[in-house]
């Protein structure tokens, strides 16, 4: 089975962790970038930004991570935060899946981060 590439780079910002991701969020990468966000993510942060601007494709095992990540974070009192571009198609696909019902989704980090 061939994985799929996809970089995950964090940025700390008071008490805000900011994960970038850069690639595919799918099936083939969602185990490793599963990984990655439990390991990042620390009780000393209050909130955790992804960023998905750079996330070419998100499919339904990405989602899922997503709405467990929120899950985990929310039982620790703690927030996810989704940065995801306005009309794209992941845009679209978090919409139909009723994604900023569970969590903020924000245009900008900018906005995710003033919001945050």
């Amino acid at each position: 089975m061939t994985s799929s590439v996809i970089h995950v780079s964090e940025e700390r910002l008071d008490e805000t962790l900011m994960i970038v991701l850069d690639g595919e969020l799918d099936a083939s990468s969602v185990n490793d970038v599963a990984v990655k966000l439990r390991r990042l993510v620390e009780n000393q942060a209050k909130r955790l930004v992804v960023d998905l601007e750079r996330v070419s494709y998100l499919d339904s095992a990405g989602i899922n991570l997503l709405f467990a990540v929120a899950g985990e974070l929310s039982a620790r009192q703690q927030q996810l935060h989704l940065v995801v571009v306005e009309g794209s198609p992941i845009e679209r696909t978090l919409r139909i899946v009723g994604a900023e019902r569970a969590f903020p989704v924000h245009a900008s980090r900018e906005a995710a981060l003033a919001e945050a």
